[in-house]
């Protein structure tokens, strides 16, 4: 039952994300301020997770925090706005499609840090271990086809005229690099945060706390970047639902959310649900914004695919190695001790286990 909550609120986390991307790609078409659009939202957001936060402890207090604790959360908000600033600018140079493509380099990008910090053992001879490394490969190998090969379109869009289409494509590979950088910081941030909410198991005030420094850092890079004093009115419009949307739906219901499947399953099983992402912004950019899907994404997008789930195969199967070995089948993996054994931390797994 607690695989199906946390399932269930991951893919409805996975259309609410494509959804703001669609409206902000849609928004930045007409001249929105990125920055400012990030220093509102998270502004906005802030101020529904203190309301939150407020009612929750009204009758308790929350776990106290240390200075090292402290220090991961801010870490957390300094990367969510870099995550932030970097993936909207990106997205104003490509599409939602291409960003949700991308964004499926986390599960690579989270071994390949595991690797780096011998956090995951490397050993070639197992067949997990080798679907992991061959998957880590053919996903940014995908992730490189849809970010250089475009292809003839699959689907067209008649009101599109050629110099349009070659502004864009000279564009998407700016985009996809800034996309890339900020996803390499979203697989960081993940294993912080996971890291971090094992230590201190509150969601809601962990988000909470690392958001108000999300607001502050993103008022200073809007102050300094966007120089047009009337980025800054808000009017009744798209660009106002926009805001609202990302500060409600996603910085603070989604982040929530995501904080909570994190200790649930782990940061792998968080990740896993990107694909889903792809066929989500394929259809939303087809329809709502009247892109043109092209051949090379269809190929890029069903590379990372393939690439991703021999990644969670891999892993799934050192999860079961792992349970096997101990006897915990059945018990420990039922819940969310065993996802956070097996998730990256292979220190934090070789003290849980003993």
């Amino acid at each position: 039952m607690q695989s199906a909550e946390v399932t269930t609120a991951m893919v409805a986390a996975q259309f609410l994300t494509v959804g703001l991307n669609t409206l902000v790609k849609a928004n930045l078409s007409k001249g929105m301020s990125n920055y400012v659009f990030v220093a509102y939202s998270n502004l906005f957001g802030f101020c529904l997770l203190l309301i939150a936060t407020t009612l929750r402890y009204r009758n308790r207090s929350p776990t106290p925090l240390n200075n090292f604790i402290l220090f991961r959360i801010f870490l957390i908000g300094f990367l969510s706005i870099s995550i932030q600033t970097l993936a909207y600018a990106g997205l104003g140079y490509s599409s939602p499609t291409l960003i949700s493509a991308i964004e499926d380099l986390l599960p690579a990008f989270t071994f390949l840090i595991a690797i780096v910090f011998r956090m995951e053992k490397l050993d070639l001879k197992l067949r997990s271990c080798q679907a992991k490394t061959i998957g880590t490969v053919v996903s940014i190998a995908g992730a490189l086809t849809m970010t250089l090969y475009k292809g003839f379109a699959v689907t067209s869009n008649l009101m599109q005229n050629n110099l349009v289409l070659s502004s864009q494509q000279s564009q998407w590979l700016l985009g996809a690099f800034l996309l890339a950088t900020a996803t390499f910081g979203g697989s960081v941030s993940l294993v912080i945060q996971t890291w971090t909410i094992k230590d201190y198991p509150e969601e809601l005030m962990l988000i909470t706390i690392a958001t108000s420094f999300s607001v502050i850092l993103s008022f200073v890079v809007a102050f300094i970047a966007e120089q047009n004093p009337k980025a800054w009115i808000l009017k009744p419009d798209m660009e106002l639902v926009c805001i609202l949307y990302s500060a409600i739906v996603v910085l603070s219901i989604r982040s929530v959310v995501y904080a909570w499947a994190c200790r649930k399953k782990g940061a792998v099983y968080v990740a896993m649900f990107n694909p889903l992402g792809i066929v989500i912004a394929l259809a939303m950019g087809i329809v709502f914004l009247g892109d043109t899907l092209y051949l090379g994404s269809v190929i890029g997008a069903a590379t990372i695919a393939v690439g991703f789930y021999a990644v969670i195969w891999g892993q799934a199967q050192e999860e079961n190695m792992t349970c096997e070995k101990h006897g915990t089948c059945g018990i420990i993996c039922s819940s969310s001790s065993c996802s956070e054994v097996t998730l990256l931390l292979h220190k934090t797994k070789d003290t849980m286990v003993a």
